[in-house]
């Protein structure tokens, strides 16, 4: 679904992404791995088109990306789930979830949304800044799944979140997945990752230096959480 070659990036005359390479097929769960700077969330924007500074090439699904701008690749079904959570502070969680356009075939309702995301059902009338961070990490993933996109883009969703709130957000997750959803995740979380993810890219001084299943994951657990600093 995904083909990244050969991506590089610059902020100014600073290198940060060196010749990456990946591949995502349709329906995976893919994290990307590494010490804070390795170049993991510039990685998603490239993908996303929001950074500018690049050479290489993105394909979704066959399709040239490079000369395409964020809001074209996301009415191609990409979905971002920025760190900040992105939310519009204005306007109330319902309002959020009905402003999306759809893109995709199969985009959640309302009602599904709020299935998956009780808390959000109880707080569709509250305004995004009085939503705690969780809160807010839920209504980010939501309004991506009520647009209908097929690959989501999620830059550390766990972060800062109560350990409920994580198993929360990994069965949203795993839900994405059954629904045909593929994801491309960066995440320090080594048992959240394993426990939602297929497959790892560990990323080292903005190279992809090693791919991994699950299993070679939890075999080398202390040898990536002492590498991580974690």
């Amino acid at each position: 679904m995904l083909r990244v070659e050969g991506l590089s990036a610059w902020y100014g005359e600073a290198r940060v992404l060196r010749e990456v390479s990946l591949r995502i097929e349709p329906g995976e769960v893919v994290t990307l791995v590494g010490r804070n700077g390795a170049g993991k969330s510039t990685l998603l924007r490239c993908v996303m088109g929001l950074h500018t500074g690049q050479r290489g090439t993105v394909e979704l699904d066959g399709r040239d990306l490079r000369r395409l701008p964020a809001h074209r690749r996301a009415r191609l079904g990409l979905g971002w789930v920025p760190d900040d959570r992105g939310s519009y502070a204005s306007l109330s969680v319902a309002e959020q979830l009905t402003l999306p356009p759809t893109v995709g075939p199969r985009p959640w309702s309302v009602e599904q949304v709020y299935a998956a995301f009780p808390v959000l059902r109880e707080r569709r009338a509250a305004p995004a800044t009085t939503l705690s961070g969780g809160e807010q990490q839920m209504l980010a993933l939501a309004r991506v799944l009520r647009m209908g996109a097929r690959l989501l883009l999620c830059d550390e969703p766990t972060e800062g979140l109560s350990p409920l709130l994580v198993q929360q957000v990994g069965d949203i997750l795993r839900q994405a997945k059954e629904h045909g959803v593929t994801v491309l995740l960066v995440e320090q979380n080594l048992h959240f990752a394993t426990g939602v993810a297929d497959r790892h890219y560990l990323l080292a001084q903005g190279s992809v230096v090693e791919a991994m299943d699950n299993s070679e994951v939890r075999s080398r657990e202390r040898e990536l959480l002492s590498y991580l600093g974690i």
